[in-house]
């Protein structure tokens, strides 16, 4: 089940939130919404970056959570944009380093080259990666 909160007029000028159960082809909505919203917010120079990213964010989803349940929020900032993914499954992650031959292992990696900031903020009942693209 997909749901989308704080859908009234004022909301939207700066932010979107929106509850997913993830899967394989989740990220290729969540991409059109995304370049819809940076449209909206004249950020549309920020869409491949920022697309490319929370693509990584939600393939993550999808491989390491338990129900593929998670929140993104977009946040326009005076900035530029946020993006926030939230699970319920506490832990750290970081960026590492893939070998040449590994098959995965890259997508905070990527995240960490094509933004300008990205960080992890755990909570007792899981934890929100975001990242964010200077305008």
């Amino acid at each position: 089940m997909n749901h989308a909160t704080d859908l009234c007029t004022a909301a939207l000028a700066t932010s979107y939130r929106m509850g997913f159960t993830v899967g394989e082809h989740s990220a290729g909505h969540m991409r059109r919404i995304l370049r819809m919203f940076l449209t909206r917010w004249e950020l549309a120079h920020l869409a491949d970056p920022a697309t490319l990213a929370l693509t990584e964010l939600v393939a993550n989803v999808v491989r390491h959570v338990p129900g593929r349940r998670c929140s993104v929020l977009m946040l326009r900032e005076p900035y530029g944009l946020r993006v926030e993914v939230a699970d319920g499954v506490p832990g750290t992650v970081y960026a590492k380093a893939a070998g040449l031959l590994d098959e995965d292992g890259r997508g905070l990696s990527l995240v960490e080259a094509v933004t300008d900031r990205w960080g992890v903020e755990e909570r007792a009942d899981g934890k929100t990666v975001w990242f964010a693209c200077d305008a």
